[in-house]
């Protein structure tokens, strides 16, 4: 699969890979939120229907018009019942990594290929309760797993630190197919949670109150990052 530039930068980057999620910045003002966190490697796109989530956040039209802003990778995760009917729409607006819920849909192998056929990286999520073993079948084919250190459909929730041991199986899972598939955590990260993280094999870590909340968001994507390393 051809990548584009920002994916190719993406993959070539040293070290752990921080994405803000754009669902705990200020909607009143987000061409300013985004200026603020333009260190990051990527942006995450919370995308929520109220059907696989109790929630709602914003579709492919806002991050259409996001994308111009931000010259780095859209990070987009489904939170949404029947992702594959979305995935037109959110490779126009823009989107470098398309991650949708192993638990929404019944054919995932089939929208894995579909992802990758426009270009982008196909990456495949799991709630805190679903077991790391249903990735067995589909792991090779995966450019990234997402797992979820919170019940989905909410920002600001604590980490649930037992997901550690889950992260630890994911990465030996990995490991074992011998190819390069990123392993990405969301929920609750931030500086006392995200060296656990970590150390448990994660190497991409998304971000949410933790950044956009902090007086300067610049310097707490680097402590952030800091800490991955085992920093203190």
């Amino acid at each position: 699969m051809v990548v584009n530039k920002r994916l190719e930068k993406l993959l070539n980057t040293e070290g752990p890979l921080l994405a803000p999620s754009l669902l705990a910045a200020d909607f009143t003002n987000l061409a300013a939120a985004l200026a603020k966190v333009s260190g990051a490697d990527a942006l995450h796109l919370d995308i929520m229907d109220g059907h696989f989530v109790p929630n709602i956040s914003y579709g492919p039209a806002i991050v259409k018009q996001l994308r111009p802003l931000w010259d780095k990778v859209f990070d987009v995760h489904l939170m949404v019942k029947h992702p594959e009917a979305w995935l037109e729409a959110f490779a126009d607006a823009g989107a470098d990594i398309f991650v949708f819920h192993l638990e929404s849909t019944d054919h995932a192998h089939r929208l894995v290929q579909e992802i990758k056929k426009r270009g982008m990286l196909a990456g495949i999520s799991l709630n805190p309760s679903t077991p790391a073993s249903c990735l067995e079948a589909i792991l090779p084919d995966l450019d990234l797993v997402l797992l979820m250190t919170v019940n989905p459909g909410f920002g600001g929730q604590s980490y649930i630190e037992s997901m550690e041991k889950k992260i630890a199986e994911v990465r030996e899972m990995i490991h074992k197919t011998g190819k390069k598939i990123l392993l990405q955590v969301d929920g609750g990260i931030k500086e006392e949670t995200i060296t656990g993280a970590a150390k448990a094999g994660a190497d991409f870590f998304v971000a949410g109150t933790s950044v956009f909340k902090a007086d300067n968001p610049e310097a707490e994507i680097e402590k952030l990052k800091l800490r991955a390393r085992g920093v203190k």
